[in-house]
């Protein structure tokens, strides 16, 4: 395999800290829901606030981490599963994002691999706030 990937690699792709306009500009496009986008309507959810529509961290560290490092070798994408969101993220709440390399499957048929991307992202006292797989199939040169 030519990447520079390995099984069992990790990668530390740093902290994220969401501002309540930040979780409301993704929100209006993406997810307009009350808890995401109206602070007052936000107060009264089970939420008690404004929190963070579930595929906000995934989409940001994706745009501005995995596709500077791993997208010039995408044939194409596989899937996504797992995802899980396991407790929610307000505005101004620091999590950390990681990545790990599950598994790598050469297709020699595709003549590339097939990757399993597992990220977690965790806050600040390391209790996971979501996870989720990628599974993509990436050229071999």
């Amino acid at each position: 395999m030519n990447l520079e990937i390995v099984e069992g690699a990790e990668y530390d792709f740093g902290d994220i800290i969401l501002s309540e306009t930040d979780i409301i500009e993704f929100a209006k496009v993406f997810d307009p829901l009350d808890f995401h986008i109206d602070k007052e309507k936000a107060a009264k959810t089970i939420f008690k606030g404004l929190i963070a529509s579930g595929p906000h961290l995934f989409n940001l560290i994706y745009r501005k981490e995995w596709i500077p490092r791993f997208g010039k070798t995408v044939i194409c994408g596989l899937s996504v599963s797992n995802w899980k969101f396991l407790k929610p993220v307000y505005a101004n709440q620091k999590i950390t994002a990681t990545l790990l390399v599950k598994s790598i499957v050469p297709d020699v048929k595709m003549r590339g691999n097939i990757i399993t991307w597992h990220f977690e992202f965790l806050n600040d006292k390391s209790e996971k706030m979501q996870e989720l797989d990628m599974v993509v199939l990436h050229r071999d040169s």
